[in-house]
């Protein structure tokens, strides 16, 4: 499911709070999500966030974790 435009790029991310479905106000914190507001990542990474969320869920592991990692007994190859 692709998000909608103003959900993704927003004109005003910095009045909502983000961290849950209720949107609330900056102002009015009703979610009990914390005494701060979540930003909207547009506000933490910039407004390209969208395309390299996407593009680093396509990308291969190279991190080499468990790349060399023996085999469990039993466990066929």
């Amino acid at each position: 499911m692709v998000p909608t435009m103003s959900l993704m790029l927003p004109a005003h991310p910095e009045r909502i709070c983000w961290g849950c479905d209720k949107y609330c106000p900056a102002d009015d914190l009703a979610c009990g999500n914390g005494t701060i507001r979540t930003p909207h990542p547009c506000e933490l990474f910039g407004d390209d966030w969208f395309e390299w969320s996407t593009s680093r869920r396509k990308a291969p592991d190279r991190s080499g974790i468990g790349a060399n990692r023996p085999k469990p007994s039993g466990e066929a190859e």
